[in-house]
């Protein structure tokens, strides 16, 4: 393996294993101290990937925003099977959903030096909204759907937001019941929406 295929692979490692810290402690709990020594590695060598701790956050943010472009990319299934598998891969993971939007928005209120890589985070979100936004007009017409499409999306999106809020709640888990049937629950109310706004054929 070449020096620059180490560096990736090292470089994968350490965002592994930074975005598991950061979910089992949380953004007080998640050290480059903590980080370094999961890795064994010096921590200056930490700062041949990222600058900051900030900015190792930003960078597990757009690895995610990545991972969302290609799961869309990638999945050949209707619209449906696209749907269900965008929800469920927050609703697994309701905490990274929900910590990841907080430190986005505390990022972007008031984080210097980021810039460059906000952009690029911006750039990965306008590639895959333009690509759900074709996919999503194209179910609305095909089944007679009359909901525009950005409101269907962002019905879509505050609904996953909320229901990953409660899911990683520990207040609310104990009203929840199972979580598994309030998945469920959830997905199919997205699912059954549009059928709301169907055009009504004239006789």
């Amino acid at each position: 393996m070449d020096r620059q295929a180490q560096f990736r692979a090292r470089e994968a490692l350490i965002f592994d294993v930074a975005e598991r810290l950061l979910l089992e402690s949380g953004e007080m709990g998640m050290t480059l101290d903590a980080l370094a020594l999961e890795l064994d590695l010096a921590k200056g060598t930490l700062y041949k990937h990222f600058q900051s701790k900030d900015e190792l956050y930003l960078l597990l943010i757009i690895r995610n925003e990545q991972a969302l472009l290609d799961m869309v990319r990638d999945n050949q299934g209707d619209f449906q099977a696209r749907l269900v598998f965008y929800m469920l891969h927050h609703l697994h993971h309701p905490e990274r959903t929900v910590l990841f939007h907080q430190i986005e928005e505390r990022l972007s209120a008031g984080a210097q030096g980021l810039g460059i890589l906000f952009n690029q985070l911006y750039r990965i979100r306008k590639q895959r909204l333009r690509l759900i936004i074709g996919i999503t007009d194209n179910y609305l017409k095909g089944i007679g759907s009359t909901m525009p499409v950005r409101d269907y999306l962002a019905a879509i999106w505050s609904m996953t937001q909320g229901a990953a809020s409660m899911l990683n709640s520990s207040f609310y888990q104990r009203y929840l019941g199972s979580r598994d049937t309030f998945r469920v629950a959830v997905i199919d109310q997205m699912l059954a929406m549009p059928q709301q706004f169907k055009q009504v054929k004239s006789s």
